[in-house]
């Protein structure tokens, strides 16, 4: 549902577009906290997706019309904390509220916010000009629902089903190739779509949909890895999982509140730059990291990446809808963020399917050690804990074999992470630097 956001909202308004979808995303998300099963929860997801598509499409493309260019590097910073920093302090107020009450309040908590939202929106959003004589593009809206149906489907489920071996995946994978490739040559042939082609015809905007798309990768990806790790190896709690978390939202925040202000006074493509490097930086440190790191230095990596994302972002955004005409702003938006949630999709998968594969690889490769010509398992102490001739000493050994190769097989996935961040490094260089964002010349003063 994100891809027809632009349609939807020159067709019925983005007033009354905005607060149908607000309402309907937080009576969905009352309705996942009240569900008793696993299918209720499932369908109250699917609806709290559908109406949650175009909240932040929505939200961006009104940010950007009701301020002048001059004045969006600070919008966008403001909008931006709300879009990075909320995935990324999920776990920390989730670890919270399950720990302190139930699961349930995860979703519970979405009410307030968004009866405020809501609100607001009501009483102070003007509504926009609707085009009744609009059709909607059924065609290449089911070609893309059908490829990325299937694409999320296949990647959802192909470490379970061991991927290209399953006829299974075989199909989705078919359907996915099938139903884009077909999308791609609707968009390309037809004269009224509701994806407009004319958004892929702008240089910075193809660069920062690739860019969104590593970002994006990157940061669910180490959301979704560290938790399990820092609760089944580091042995901590949700709730001290949830707060050694919350520094890289912390360094997000701080970050973005700068990023703007110097994406209009210097070359945006240098502040996002640096922010590259900071992240490159700290994905190479958590590749040498082990269950026994010291909080504090894990704190400082998790701040130094959050400092790194936030730089990339906001100069991102700016760059990406600077030279984007005024008509297509909502359409790239839905754009953006529809590659934002396929490169977070993406990124789980291939990071779990790595991850099981490693932990797998690494645990053969550790357990040709067990044996008798090992004299570390023979003398001493190891000889009575360890004797792998003892029922007893075989499930130790199995349990010692197991946890270093989860330790080596997270290393190596955020060493993965690392490799495919670097073309961000240079991808950023083909973005043009907007004249909006240009420093205005300094006028000489004559006496």
């Amino acid at each position: 549902m994100t891809a027809p956001v632009g349609w939807i909202a020159a067709r019925f308004g983005r007033k009354n577009f905005a607060i149908v979808s607000l309402t309907g995303f937080t009576i969905a998300s009352m309705m996942c906290g009240a569900a008793q099963t696993l299918d209720q929860m499932i369908i109250f997801r699917l609806i709290q997706g559908a109406f949650g598509a175009a909240l932040a499409p929505l939200s961006q493309s009104i940010m950007l019309d009701l301020y002048p260019p001059a004045k969006r590097g600070v919008v966008m910073a403001i909008w931006g904390m709300g879009v990075m920093v909320g995935p990324i302090l999920g776990p920390t107020l989730g670890g919270y509220l399950t720990d302190a009450y139930d699961w349930r309040w995860v979703f519970y908590v979405n009410l307030p916010f968004g009866i405020a939202a809501v609100t607001g929106i009501w009483l102070f959003l003007r509504d926009t000009h609707r085009d009744e004589s609009l059709k909607f593009d059924w065609s290449g809206f089911a070609m893309l629902g059908v490829g990325l149906g299937a694409l999320q489907l296949m990647l959802d489920r192909g470490t379970t089903k061991d991927w290209f071996s399953s006829s299974e995946i075989m199909i989705y994978a078919v359907l996915a190739g099938l139903g884009l490739y077909l999308f791609l040559v609707h968009i390309l042939t037809t004269q009224k779509s509701f994806m407009p082609r004319e958004i892929f015809k702008d240089r910075n905007f193809i660069t920062a949909l690739f860019l969104m798309l590593i970002v994006s990768l990157i940061m669910l990806a180490s959301s979704a890895l560290l938790p399990p790790y820092l609760e089944n190896l580091g042995g901590y709690s949700v709730t001290q999982t949830g707060l050694l978390m919350a520094p890289r939202g912390v360094g997000t925040m701080i970050s973005m509140v700068f990023a703007g202000r110097l994406a209009m006074r210097l070359d945006a493509r240098h502040v996002m730059a640096a922010g590259t490097a900071f992240l490159l930086w700290s994905l190479w440190e958590m590749s040498h990291w082990t269950p026994d790191i010291a909080p504090w230095w894990l704190c400082f990596v998790s701040f130094v990446q959050g400092i790194g994302m936030g730089l990339i972002f906001v100069p991102m955004n700016l760059i990406a809808f600077a030279t984007l005409s005024p008509v297509l702003r909502t359409d790239g938006s839905a754009m953006f963020n529809l590659v934002r949630n396929v490169g977070s999709a993406i990124g789980v998968s291939i990071t779990t399917t790595m991850l099981a594969n490693s932990i797998q690889t690494m645990h053969a490769q550790l357990a040709g050690n067990v044996n008798p010509f090992n004299r570390a398992l023979s003398v001493n102490a190891p000889s009575m804990l360890w004797n792998p001739h003892l029922p007893f000493g075989v499930a130790q050994l199995d349990s010692i074999v197991q946890y270093n190769a989860q330790i080596i097989a997270y290393a190596n996935d955020f060493l993965f992470m690392f490799f495919i961040s670097l073309p961000a490094l240079f991808v950023l260089f083909l973005m043009r630097r907007p004249a909006l964002l240009q420093r205005p010349p300094e006028i000489e003063v004559m006496e």
